[in-house]
């Protein structure tokens, strides 16, 4: 069988195959022949498939691209546009998540060109800034997320509508036991017991406080600024037989005034917002009673992507979370500090979100029948699909993380 053109074999530059090709397509080529780690395998239109070799072992995937276009959206806008380009139908691949960890794990061979023009980073800037999650800046950005529907993501979550990191421990291995067992784990590590003031900042869809109230004893206050979530919450409540122990209201994290003996919070730190993570961390600790503990599921970025993601907003804050930021872990333990709070216990696990990831997509196309018919295009699923490799793929890679970790008053 006659081998593919490889570039790992011959100098990239003026070589015969990127000689046959145009300039824009070129430049695919040449960005793919920096590769250090994996195999990408790059179709391009009517040409014979170039195989790309890294040195260091990797994921080995397939691109292929119908439009130049691609090089031209990279050129100006970086990874965005590449995920733009993604969504107009520019290339495809057979395995998204495999060829966005390979990129990912390639990282340094995208240079500042992953970030795109200066042009374009500074207007990335200035929309996030104009989303910022202000009291009604909150609620139009939960809006455009959360609220999409209840029957949306009633389609392709687990059972009990829990939209984060499921943890495949304790003999959990379908997608309902391993969400059950994050929420156990989370009341366990701060101690949850019968009485309890438990506050959860951030209700999703009542899960939580519902598991707290029935099998921990403990008396829940939940809090949500999303309507569709608090109205399917507390029609849960009622069909659980809690009202007597579980409150859902429709607040603000920055308006509580009691006191609680143990916070809880399951992966809605991501969408407070860089300029508020002070306030937020403020608000825990004054309304934490002596002897308190806080319960945080978050997710985090890596400490050497911090600075330059935080300059450039991504892919996910521009389309699906606006007005969100996620922390590095040494940017966590200061603004920790600065509150007045301690560490006291850590659990990392990350490849168990890239696996409730991988479900999540699996279920999102088997459903997508039936989301098609509540009005949503096939620009909203290519958009969708992608955000959820992008993230499955991070998690692989190492470039975020998420975490269970247990803060008390220093």
């Amino acid at each position: 069988m006659t081998q593919p053109p490889s570039l790992h074999d011959t100098p990239v530059a003026g070589s015969a195959v990127l000689g046959r090709l145009s300039p824009s397509l070129a430049l695919i080529a040449r960005l793919a022949g920096r590769l250090r780690r994996g195999t990408l395998h790059l179709n391009l239109p009517g040409r014979p498939t170039i195989t790309c070799r890294g040195s260091e072992n990797g994921p080995e995937a397939d691109l292929t691209i119908h439009s130049g276009r691609l090089a031209r959206r990279y050129f100006l806008h970086g990874s965005v546009g590449v995920a733009d380009a993604y969504v107009a139908g520019e290339w495809e691949t057979s395995d998204l998540p495999a060829l966005l960890e390979l990129f990912d794990r390639n990282h340094e061979a995208w240079e500042s060109g992953y970030y795109g023009s200066i042009a374009s980073r500074a207007l990335r800037r200035l929309g996030h800034r104009l989303r910022d999650n202000t009291r009604e800046g909150s609620r139009r950005n939960i809006h455009a997320h959360y609220d999409l529907g209840n029957e949306f993501f009633g389609a392709w979550l687990d059972r009990e509508m829990l939209y984060s990191a499921a943890l495949f421990e304790e003999g959990a291995q379908d997608l309902d036991a391993a969400q059950a067992a994050k929420c156990r784990r989370l009341a366990r590590m701060i101690g949850l017991e019968p009485g309890h003031r438990l506050l959860e900042i951030g209700s999703g869809w009542g899960a939580f406080a519902c598991m707290a109230a029935r099998e921990f004893g403990a008396r829940v206050t939940s809090i949500t600024i999303s309507r569709a979530q608090a109205e399917l919450a507390r029609e849960r409540v009622r069909e659980a037989g809690l009202e007597g122990q579980v409150e859902i209201r429709l607040q603000d994290y920055r308006d509580i005034e009691e006191s609680f003996d143990r916070i809880a919070s399951i992966e809605m730190f991501e969408a407070v917002g860089e300029r508020h993570w002070p306030d937020f961390f403020g608000k825990l600790r004054g309304c934490l009673a002596p002897g308190g503990r806080i319960g945080l599921q978050l997710i985090t970025i890596a400490d050497p992507y911090f600075h330059a993601y935080r300059r450039s907003p991504d892919f996910i804050q521009r389309y699906i979370f606006p007005g969100g930021m996620l922390p590095s872990p040494s940017v966590l333990a200061h603004h920790y500090a600065r509150a007045g709070l301690k560490e006291t216990a850590l659990h990392a696990f990350a490849h168990d979100y890239a696996r409730t990831l991988a479900i999540w997509r699996e279920r999102f196309e088997r459903a997508w029948p039936h989301i098609t018919g509540q009005g949503f295009d096939e620009r909203f699923r290519r958009l969708w699909r992608y955000y959820l490799a992008y993230c499955e793929a991070g998690f692989r890679s190492g470039s975020i993380d998420v975490r269970q970790t247990v803060l008390e008053r220093s």
